[in-house]
């Protein structure tokens, strides 16, 4: 079975692709800092078929990491790495006059860094696989200057460029950068925690399939948008 380590895989985006990975008979090593919540998910996937490892730490600690690459060893390697945990930097957000340099540091510690760290100590595994992805979590936020997304912005402007470099340097691997879109979940909820359209905001179930599609059709290394890629599978559908 091919095996996915997904980042803040407790909840949100990374929990949705998870089980949807599990459905799929996937083996996963699922991480996040709380362990309760991550406890739960990792039941959630096993109760769908799918092998299970979780490993509760934060991604910035690059001990943390090791344990993560561990534990995919141990199931037989990485095929698919999804960088989804993320730090907005403040909550709620604030101006980059009001951002202090501590919490630009740590969206970019935990949105840029970390992914690099856990990518360099997973690329053996990764080059070895028959077909290794990259998956890292973007934003809208990365490309357009939204007032008080600056520092949330800026980690994942990195991120992109990041990806792309890695895409280019790797071409053995499909690396991707995916803007998910405005979600309904915690870390929005975190960032704008008054924001009055919530409500109509889309569950992050209802983007997997972009992710999943992805992972099927294996396009070139590159940024996408989940919307995107939605719209082209039932344009598709129709012919």
């Amino acid at each position: 079975m091919p095996v996915a380590v997904v980042t803040g895989g407790s909840k949100g985006l990374g929990r949705a692709l998870a089980l949807a990975l599990a459905e799929r008979g996937w083996s996963l090593v699922l991480t996040a800092r709380g362990a309760g919540e991550l406890a739960e998910a990792g039941r959630a996937a096993e109760g769908l078929g799918g092998v299970v490892r979780t490993v509760a730490g934060d991604v910035a600690d690059a001990g943390h990491r090791g344990a993560v690459v561990a534990a995919a060893r141990a199931l037989g390697g990485v095929d698919l790495l999804v960088n989804n945990a993320s730090a907005l930097g403040a909550s709620p957000l604030v101006t980059l006059a009001g951002l202090d340099t501590a919490g630009l540091r740590t969206a970019l510690e935990t949105n840029v860094v970390a992914a690099h760290g856990l990518v360099r100590q997973a690329l053996p595994l990764l080059r070895a696989a028959p077909a290794g992805a990259v998956v890292s979590v973007s934003s809208d936020a990365a490309v357009e200057a939204y007032p008080t997304w600056g520092g949330y912005g800026v980690s994942k402007a990195a991120l992109d460029h990041w990806s792309a470099v890695l895409g280019v340097e790797e071409p053995g691997l499909r690396v991707w950068a995916v803007d998910p879109g405005d979600l309904r979940t915690e870390l929005y909820r975190a960032a704008v925690p008054d924001d009055p359209d919530e409500a109509g905001r889309p569950e992050p179930e209802s983007v997997v399939p972009a992710f999943l599609r992805l992972l099927d059709e294996r396009p070139a290394s590159g940024r996408y948008t989940a919307a995107a890629l939605l719209e082209a599978a039932v344009d598709g559908a129709g012919r």
